[in-house]
């Protein structure tokens, strides 16, 4: 029988990855919902949430949005050892780009 679920019986396997980088950026769920947004993705914080415990799925329009919005590549989100970009720096470019947008 095929199933479309891991044997943890999550349905996306880059979740959990979402959630250590949102983490690690301190961000709450609201506030990459709020980024992914104003990217042009319309999702809400309920969403995320789902994505990360494993309970939604994610489509690859999501993806890109994901990747984007995290500054990494759309491979790094189904890494299990990734190397995620310093925080500090994603945190930095984000207010950069924000700058540009309203000024």
């Amino acid at each position: 029988m095929i199933a479309n679920r891991t044997k943890t019986g999550r349905t996306n396997n880059i979740g959990y990855n979402i959630a250590i980088i949102r983490k690690k950026l301190g961000i709450s769920q609201r506030e990459l919902a709020e980024r992914l947004w104003h990217l042009g993705l319309d999702i809400d914080k309920n969403a995320i949430q789902r994505m990360e415990s494993g309970q939604r799925l994610i489509t690859d329009i999501e993806v890109v949005y994901l990747a984007k919005c995290l500054n990494l590549s759309i491979m790094s989100l189904y890494k299990n050892d990734f190397d995620a970009p310093n925080p500090e720096e994603i945190m930095l470019e984000n207010r950069e780009e924000k700058n540009m947008r309203n000024g």
